[in-house]
């Protein structure tokens, strides 16, 4: 697709707000009326949008197409990143990535162009020659920030009292343009000269901070004021000087102030002067003084400039406490860095462009929403240019339409321009060669790894220093020459802190531990990085400031590799996955070094589990987000990416562990078997055994290592709970005469409150293709068999009898016979069992569905045509309606039960009735068109039950496990009826909701882990939790931490 000539055009989804547009229609007419030769561009295709600054119809008249389907476009445009849905395969995709600096928030979209084969140009990196940004939206955010700060102004003036002419303002998306809100300050100016602002508030000094696009933005808006400008060093004379009521009572003007880093700290030698090249590399050498040099004389702050953790803050909470406390002017903070809990420590939350101020207290340390009140009001809008939304994409256009001739025929990226090429991050799905560094910052990202994992990550080498690089290392690919300086010499780094500059203007600083395991590989290494800090001066660019590296090197320190640290090696367990499973997971193995888990622990193993100290978990996922959402909060995990694709990656993580336990999907377990075999670590999976994995036994036992699977609820719990009641028997000489197993994970009751008395928690496809799987079961000696199409018509009443408030039924569960064989008693039980249990009706109503045609899997006719059917028409079609005009049919409960009766679909009038009930409820008598991505009606029936049939926020859940086992006796004993009952809900723990199906199913993982950790499991090779060695101690494990069993024989 890359290279046709077609460019799409994106629907922003990441916020209400953003209406800005990469082209705008005037753009879009110039390229596709140019000329094909001239432009390369043969087709626009355009995402609807109601929300876009140009509405539809505008591209639509230029000659663009408006259609969802971006498919035939081989370049795809948008500002911010799409859902990663829209990522499609081979095409080329321009957008604001924000990635280069390996963002660990935006790996997944970067993950997700590598998978899709996709190419990535980020326009933050278009830079021209003299390494400024090309496309920037800069100017229009200070300015639109400038414009609504000054708009709140008025109204907390007015709230203390005072009358201004800033009170007519209003806020920059309320006017129709730029231009128009330029005017109306304009008239604001034009009233302070006139009538001047109230003594009691002047003089009314604006400082900015910074002299980058921002800062001219907002001094742009601010020049249309009456207004002086004032040199930092003289704010204390201007406040002396300027004292309206010696002349009059109103000040006809107000003051502006610019101030860069050398205005903000000083050196803390007395004897140096500030230099900027010293404090940008090292500014642990200067202290802050804008707090006391700048602050205590500002009425307003308007904050520019990008702020990074290793320097000083502008403004501390204890300092504004002081400044406050002492009687300073000081009325608000504009962030329009929007730079949370950074230079300005007290500005703490975002703010929303239809909410843009909140008033921070610092006598009370409060925050309020409103403008009345002790304190200062603070401004933080994070997506201010889309205020200007009309001006701002016309700027962006006129300079990216100059790029889509280059872009739109992109084949080979070797073609493109060199500054486009430059902005090329990935192609074909690899990072291109300048983007190289990404990866190995991801795998050397020291913040969240080196401090929580210190021997797991780093071959330490002998000889170790540390190295401080500052500059323009990302966006100039500094970075790049200085990891290939070290890996070419055969040393090794690790990533020990990095800072990353968020502007063109703002330099990086990254700290790295270089090891070596000779000293003169080291002399060597620093050498060569030494030769790169003067890069711009030996090579002669034209911005020598762009491409010069800073270098501070430390002292060499020499280890033994052999001997090690000396605090013991915690042991370790690698979790892959990151679905709802994992964090009870998690939270297990993390909490057995606590004294109150080793208590219960060591009366449940036969080992001194203080020997083992903390388990450290690492969470592995695809994507980063997911996993950091599992170890939020718990001590010893830690996140990492991981594509278990990548196999170096797979084995580097692999080779830190003891134990692997893999809750992905089971086509994924083979991948991560073999590379377990290949490295001798352990591993345990809740998913069934299948055959494939099963031929892995002997190359495991030849490893030896133990693959644990089916540790989990069903499969899992169930073996453990069956193979206890059917030993136990055995050893009384008892023969099982039947053996019954039930499980359901279900609503709990109050949340069972729709038709079909059942909700997901995932998506529905898998359980209703498995209600069509065939049945196979031995009942009194007969075996016997349900075909697929006929199972949620054999479901049955079903009661415990120590639980009779639950009304239920049972299905048949696939093959049951099997588990004769696993238990070993096919010889012997004339009844082997297992169903899966719902609510009672559940199994006529889902039959009923399945015979109207809700679950057919053929690609629909209706579902193909051009004009897209709605659900009430789809209703209509597999009810026989097709023939009568569709338009405006209401169909209600018992229509649609009269036509599903007369249909034959179903003969009981009751059925009929609930079945009506659920087709209403599930909303298939609604007049909304039916989603493109739905091509068959199984598709349109599982989106429909995705969104009707899924829990809220505040429901439960419900495991419900039951074992029955008849045991007869030869020496006259009595028979015996044996019953185990295990009954689960989910669980809400500060603020967060554990389902029961996630605790029982990641429980039992984790227990079997720890199993494998104290060397209880001897046996290896591929294994089920079906013999004594690991059931025993699991089941008590799983009851010590709350899993409780009822167990009764009759």
């Amino acid at each position: 697709m890359l290279g046709n000539g077609i460019v799409g055009i994106l629907s922003e989804s990441t916020n209400k707000w953003e209406r800005r547009v990469p082209l705008n229609p005037s753009h879009c007419a110039r390229l596709l009326h140019s000329g094909v030769g001239k432009t390369g561009v043969t087709r626009i295709i355009v995402q609807p949008s109601t929300k876009r600054i140009h509405h539809d119809a505008l591209y639509e008249d230029v000659g663009c197409e408006i259609s969802d389907d971006l498919s035939e476009c081989g370049l795809i445009l948008g500002i911010k990143q799409p859902k990663l849905d829209m990522i499609l395969p081979d095409r080329a995709y321009a957008f604001f990535s924000h990635t280069h600096k390996a963002q660990k928030e935006n790996m997944p979209v970067l993950d997700k162009i590598l998978v899709e084969r996709a190419t990535l140009l980020d326009y933050e990196l278009i830079v021209g020659d003299n390494g400024r940004r090309l496309l920037a939206f800069g100017k229009f955010a200070g300015r639109a920030g400038m414009i609504d700060f000054l708009c709140g102004l008025g109204q907390r003036y007015l709230n203390l009292g005072y009358s201004t002419p800033f009170l007519s303002l209003g806020a920059s998306y309320m006017y129709p343009s730029l231009a128009a809100a330029k005017a109306a300050v304009i008239s604001v100016g034009e009233e302070i000269s006139t009538f001047g602002l109230p003594s009691g508030i002047c003089p009314l000094v604006f400082v900015f901070t910074g002299s980058g696009n921002v800062s001219t933005g907002a001094q742009e808006i601010f020049k249309l004021l009456p207004h002086s400008f004032i040199d930092p060093s003289r704010l204390p004379e201007l406040h002396r000087m300027v004292n309206p009521s010696r002349t009059s009572n109103r000040a006809f003007q107000v003051y502006g102030c610019v101030v860069t880093c050398q205005h903000m700290v000083k050196p803390k030698d007395p004897t140096k002067f500030f230099d900027k090249a010293d404090y940008y590399s090292h500014p642990e050498h200067y202290v802050p003084i804008f707090h006391e040099k700048i602050a205590p004389y500002a009425s307003v702050i308007v904050n520019c400039m990008y702020w990074e953790k290793r320097f000083p803050r502008l403004l501390t909470t204890q300092h504004l406490l002081n400044l406050m406390t002492k009687g300073c002017s000081l009325i608000g903070i504009s962030d329009i860095t929007c730079d949370i809990g950074g230079s300005m420590e007290f500005v703490n939350q975002r703010t929303l462009i239809d909410s843009p101020f909140f008033r921070y207290d610092p006598f009370s340390n409060s925050y309020h929403n409103d403008m009345d009140g002790k304190g200062l009001i603070c401004m933080a809008v994070d997506i201010l240019p889309t205020e200007f939304a009309k001006e701002a994409s016309q700027h962006f256009g006129d300079i990216l339409s100059q790029f889509i001739s280059s872009l739109v025929s992109i084949r080979d990226i070797d073609d493109l321009p060199a500054h486009l090429r430059r902005a090329c991050i990935a192609h074909g799905g690899a990072l291109t060669s300048l983007f190289e560094y990404i990866p190995r910052m991801r795998r050397s990202d020291a913040e969240d790894l080196h401090k929580n994992l210190p021997n797991c990550y780093y071959n330490k080498k002998k000889y170790n220093i540390l190295v401080s690089l500052s500059g323009h290392l990302f966006d100039q690919f500094l970075i790049n020459e200085a990891l290939d300086i070290i890996e070419a010499a055969g040393g090794s780094f690790h990533l020990i802190k990095c800072q990353v500059g968020q502007s063109a203007n703002a330099m990086s600083y990254s700290e790295l531990e270089v090891g070596a395991d000779e000293c003169a590989v080291l002399d060597q290494i620093i050498d060569s990085l030494s030769s790169i800090a003067n890069h711009g001066e030996n090579h002669g660019f034209i911005n020598n400031e762009m491409n010069t590296v800073s270098l501070q090197v430390g002292r060499v320190h020499k280890s033994d590799p052999e001997k090690g640290p000396d605090t013991k090696k915690k042991p370790l367990v690698l979790i892959l996955g990151a679905g709802r499973v994992c964090r009870p997971a998690a939270e297990f193995l993390a909490s057995i070094g606590s004294i109150s888990s080793q208590k219960w622990l060591k009366t449940h193993l036969e080992t001194d589990f203080e020997e083992q100290n903390d388990v450290q978990v690492i969470v592995a996922s695809l994507y980063i987000k997911d996993a950091e959402e599992i170890t939020e909060g718990i001590p010893n995990a830690t996140a990492v990416q991981l594509d278990i694709m990548d196999h170096e990656s797979l084995c580097k993580y692999i080779s830190q562990a003891e134990v692997v336990i893999s809750l992905l999907p089971t086509t994924c377990h083979m991948i991560i078997a073999n590379a377990c075999i290949k490295l001798r670590k352990h591993l345990v999976t809740a998913s069934y055994i299948d055959d494939s994995m099963l031929k892995l036994d002997d190359a495991a036992k030849s490893a030896g290592i133990t693959i644990l699977g089916e540790m989990g609820l069903d499969p899992g719990i169930d073996h453990m709970m069956a193979m206890k009641m059917i030993n136990q028997a055995h050893l009384r000489r008892g023969t099982i005469q039947s053996f019954t197993s039930y499980c359901g994970g279900l609503p709990s009751p109050e949340a069972a409150n729709n038709p079909l008395a059942y909700k997901f928690s995932w998506n529905p496809a898998g359980a209703i293709r498995a209600g069509r799987n065939p049945a196979i079961y031995r009942s009194c000696g007969v075996t016997v068999h349900v075909d697929g199409n006929d199972l949620y018509d054999s479901a049955t009443r079903f009661r415990i009898p120590n639980l009779p408030a639950f009304a239920l039924e049972c299905l048949p569960n696939r093959n049951s016979l099997v588990y004769g064989d696993l238990y070993g008693i096919s010889h012997e039980a004339s009844t082997i069992f297992r169903g899966t249990l719902r609510y009672e009706g559940f199994g006529a109503i889902m039959g009923t569905l399945a015979r109207i045609g809700f679950f057919n899997s053929e690609a629909s006719l209706i579902l193909k045509s051009e004009k897209r059917p709605t659900y009430i028409s789809f209703l209509l079609g597999l009810l026989g309606i097709q023939n009568q005009k569709l338009t405006g049919i209401a169909m209600g409960e018992k229509d649609v039960m009269e036509k599903i009766v007369a249909l034959g679909f179903c003969e009981e009038q009751e059925i009929a009735a609930k079945t009506a009930k659920t087709i209403i409820f599930l909303g298939f008598n609604e007049e909304l068109e039916i989603p493109i991505t739905c091509q068959s009606a199984f598709d349109v029936t599982c989106l429909r039950m995705e969104e009707r049939l899924a829990y809220s926020s505040t429901e439960q859940d419900m495991v419900l496990l039951h074992h029955e086992v008849d045991v007869i006796f030869s020496d006259g004993q009595p028979a015996e009826n044996h019953q185990a009952t295990l009954l689960e809900f989910g669980r809400t723990k500060n603020g967060t909701t554990t389902t029961a199906m996630a605790f029982t199913v990641g429980i039992p993982a984790a227990i079997g882990a720890l199993l494998l950790l104290v060397n209880l499991i001897k046996t290896r090779g591929v294994l089920r939790p079906v013999v004594p060695e690991v059931y025993l101690p699991a089941l008590d494990i799983l009851q010590a931490y709350g899993i409780n069993f009822l167990e009764k024989i009759n």
